[in-house]
């Protein structure tokens, strides 16, 4: 009797929006970043044991305002806010079903959109909850691991293993998972079904813009596979992985 395997795959995108460094930059160099100037006649920062304050004076129509079109806050004290935004991926099933005596592959994608209005822009990491990330109780597909130093144009995988891996397709994919047609980590291409890697327990840069994208934002389509070698016996279950997809401002 042959026996099936269903690998089932959960996306959790915990909105792990965060701020990183300077957002922009009036001026900057090598060695320093000013966020925000001002002209004026007065002001500074300044301390004590008990305070420390921060002014400026000579600041014309300064402070918060709104309508029923914009907000704006004007003036250097009131500095800058950074909106950033993500969409909840769906849950994955790879599919179809594995026969884990013989040989197979199970394919699944989801999506998420990252909007922001930081110039600077942002950037988008994924990892995953437990290393390897496609387990069945004790039983697991190993995490795929490219043949050299760079992700795979090709997923491969050998007569006797069973693996699982990912790769990420869009407008702003890093250079590591873009190609020339023919391989990874060089040129500009985005080729549909490349550049696959394994899934880490340590966040992988996956997205990278340098500037805002709001209001439209930008999708990336996040895509997975699982294969069984035609000489692997894999043990039957619901396989599972838990990957977290992380946004932050740049």
């Amino acid at each position: 009797m042959s026996r099936v395997i269903k690998t089932i795959l959960s996306v959790v995108v915990m909105l792990l929006v965060s701020y990183q460094g300077i957002f922009a930059a009036a001026r900057n160099s090598s060695n320093y970043s000013i966020q925000s100037d001002s002209i004026n006649f007065s002001g500074g920062f300044s301390t004590s044991a008990s305070f420390e304050q921060e002014s400026t004076l000579g600041e014309v129509a300064t402070g918060p305002s709104s309508s029923s079109s914009f907000n704006i806050k004007a003036g250097y004290q009131q500095m800058q806010t950074v909106y950033l935004a993500i969409t909840t991926a769906a849950n994955v099933t790879l599919s179809p079903s594995i026969n884990g005596t013989i040989a197979g592959t199970a394919n699944g994608s989801t999506s998420v959109t990252a909007t922001t209005d930081n110039v600077a822009g942002y950037e988008l990491y994924i990892k995953a909850s437990s290393s390897p990330a496609l387990i069945s109780g004790s039983n697991s597909f190993a995490d795929y691991t490219p043949s050299g130093a760079n992700p795979d144009f090709t997923f491969s995988v050998g007569a006797t293993a069973s693996e699982f891996g990912f790769t990420p397709e869009g407008a702003d994919v890093v250079q590591k998972y873009l190609d020339d047609g023919v391989s990874c980590n060089t040129g500009a291409g985005d080729t549909a079904d490349s550049c696959w890697s394994g899934l880490s327990t340590t966040n992988d840069l996956i997205v990278q813009k340098l500037t805002a994208n709001q209001p439209s934002g930008t999708p990336t389509t996040l895509k997975f596979r699982a294969e069984n070698g035609s000489s692997n016996l894999q043990s039957a279950g619901n396989y599972t992985a838990t990957a977290t997809v992380t946004l932050l401002a740049r």
